[in-house]
Parts: structure tokens; C-alpha cells; sequence
């Protein structure tokens, strides 16, 4: 019975790293998408005329 409390110890312990390191690249900006915005123009015009043929 100890083993499962050592267990449950442990893996608490692994996710609140996990989560800790999730939160710290968060907020450094591991996530931004620095991609996207800079080709979003281009995409958006192609947008406009595929709602304009289906009209």
C-alpha cells in the first residue's frame, strides 16, 4: 500500500513540473506563431473571392 502513495507522490509531483515548465515557456513565447500574420494578407484575398463566386 506504501508503493501506491509513492507512486501518487510522485507522479503529482512530475505534473506540476510539467505544468510549471508548460507555464514558463508560455509566458517566454515559446508558442507565438511569428509565421502566420506575416502570409495571413496574402491568404485573405483568396477568401474574399471564393465567398464572391458562390454568391
Amino acid at each position: 500500500m506504501s508503493v501506491i502513495y509513492l507512486l501518487l507522490s510522485i507522479s503529482i509531483i512530475v505534473a506540476i513540473a510539467f505544468f510549471i515548465a508548460f507555464i514558463v515557456s508560455t509566458k517566454r513565447g515559446q508558442y507565438d506563431d511569428m509565421y502566420t500574420p506575416s502570409v495571413r494578407m496574402l491568404f485573405d484575398d483568396e477568401l474574399v473571392k471564393e465567398k464572391k463566386e458562390t454568391n
